[in-house]
């Protein structure tokens, strides 16, 4: 019970953060009414913003419904959807001033997964790293093969990942929780990964650097050819 109560005090405080950050730039604009540019630029901050606090509640909303069944595994085309990731996420990369480099080394672009699942995954992977980047430590996405799998690696140089939350995704057993090691870091993002890599049969793995952390997803490729149109 303790344990479900405070999971539940992480995601209230995760999904508090963004209203809060909203409010503030909504009443930063009482003193814009000069500045055109300002006003454009506190608002593209709120749209943002106001995106991913959505996509958050969508992904726990989504949670709720795993256990119906309703999302269908396919061969799914990793390197469109990590473009699709990467597109959407631009703009907030942009106004934190921080980039993402994709590296696809990967043969077998087809994998067994969901789409919309799969997308949340690495986008989640990827805000979480945005927060342990700066413009001269630039985060990695990197496609590849491993045997019979398709690997996607979301590099970050933060702080190391504490060893405890390292161990829960190992065990398959992530609770929404925060990460003292990492503050901003969104536990809740790696609790909403880790439901729907189970979903997914998909292996998910974390490796702990001196300069940062490694989070990994790996897929069961498909057999499938993809065709080029």
């Amino acid at each position: 019970m303790v344990s479900e109560v405070g999971g539940l005090a992480v995601v209230a405080h995760e999904l508090k953060s963004p209203l809060a950050v909203m409010r503030q730039l909504a009443l930063s604009m009482d003193f814009q009414e000069d500045s055109l540019a300002e006003l454009k630029d506190t608002k593209k901050q709120l749209i943002n913003i106001s995106e991913r606090a959505l996509r958050q509640v969508n992904d726990l909303t989504k949670i709720a419904r795993l256990e119906d069944g309703l999302f269908e595994m396919e061969p799914v085309s990793v390197r469109r959807i990590c473009d699709h990731v990467l597109t959407e996420l631009q703009p907030f990369f942009q106004i934190n001033q921080r980039s993402v480099a994709a590296f696809y080394k990967n043969r077998h672009d087809l994998a067994i997964a969901n789409p919309d699942l799969l997308f949340s995954v690495i986008y989640n992977f990827c805000i979480n790293a945005m927060y342990y980047s700066t413009s001269e430590t630039e985060s990695s996405l990197v496609i590849s093969d491993r045997g019979d799998s398709v690997e996607i690696t979301v590099r970050d140089f933060g702080p190391c990942l504490p060893k405890q939350i390292w161990q829960s995704l190992k065990d398959g057993m992530v609770r929404p929780a925060s990460i003292s090691m990492r503050p901003g870091s969104s536990g809740l993002g790696l609790f909403i990964a880790s439901k729907f890599s189970q979903y997914m049969q998909a292996e998910l793995l974390a490796v702990r650097h001196r300069d940062g952390t490694s989070f990994k997803l790996r897929l069961p490729a498909s057999k499938q050819v993809a065709f080029a149109f």
